[in-house]
């Protein structure tokens, strides 16, 4: 399943590598994962 989300390194959107589904502090759900070009960490929240 790969999930697009913003990279704020790249300043582009990609497809996550690595992604596992997390929950906040808030209790809302969010999905973290990596930037396959440039290694940084991305989060989707809600998803």
């Amino acid at each position: 399943m790969a999930t697009n989300a913003y990279c704020v390194k790249c300043k582009a959107k990609r497809d996550m590598s690595g992604e596992k589904k997390i929950t906040m502090k808030n209790g809302k759900p969010a999905t973290e994962g990596t930037c396959p070009v440039c290694g940084t960490k991305m989060f989707k929240i809600g998803v």
